[in-house]
């Protein structure tokens, strides 16, 4: 892992095991900004890492942003007797990615049309008066689920859907760390599959 930038602690010290342990404590918080600069720091070890043992891009960084969710979820479970933040976070992403390795063709949990119900397609695309009816409640439940996410979330939903910019391209254009936007689009698609997800109880 390459040097810090100047004034950042040293992966390693003590100054350094009690940022990360800040940043850990601050995640079991609720802090969710604390989980983006936790990636931002640990992002190069652990992708190589990862890439180790799952040797494709891509599925390192799938299997990254994987282990970052898991470590905002344990968040409050972390016990420092056991091990540093650092150890912690390597043992999280060598079972992701050793899981990858076994699952290598499991569907990625994002959210895409087909978590709509079937006939959505049908209702979007035009019918009678009751389809209309449903395609407005349809939309309605969307807007609603958009309006609920934190401002820098919705944001970054909006910027990837809607105007079609990739993490790097929403990075640049709202200046923040790729980790963080990264985060925040974790975050979001995570919420809005919960808020949706009556939708597909309700399908038929």
């Amino acid at each position: 892992m390459s040097d810090p930038a100047p004034g950042r602690p040293r992966p390693g010290s003590a100054s350094a095991d009690d940022a990360d342990l800040a940043l850990v404590r601050a995640m079991a918080a609720g802090d969710e900004r604390a989980l983006g600069l936790l990636y931002d720091r640990w992002q190069p070890l652990l992708h190589s890492l990862i890439f180790h043992i799952v040797g494709d891009a891509g599925d390192a960084e799938e299997v990254l942003e994987d282990a970052l969710w898991q470590a905002w979820r344990q968040a409050g479970t972390y016990d420092e007797s056991r091990g540093s933040v650092r150890t912690w976070l390597t043992t999280i992403a060598r079972s992701r990615a050793l899981d990858r390795v076994r699952v290598r063709r499991a569907a990625r949990q994002e959210i895409s049309l087909d978590d709509a119900p079937a006939s959505a397609e049908f209702v979007l695309a035009g019918g009678g008066p009751a389809e209309a009816a449903e395609a407005a409640d349809l939309r309605a439940r969307v807007e609603e689920a958009l309006a609920a996410l934190p401002p820098d979330q919705r944001e970054t939903v909006e910027l990837a859907y809607f105007r079609g910019l990739s993490q790097t391209e929403i990075a640049e254009a709202t200046g923040q760390p790729l980790g963080t936007v990264k985060t925040r689009a974790r975050l979001a698609l995570q919420k809005l599959r919960t808020a949706l997800s009556s939708l597909r109880e309700e399908a038929p």
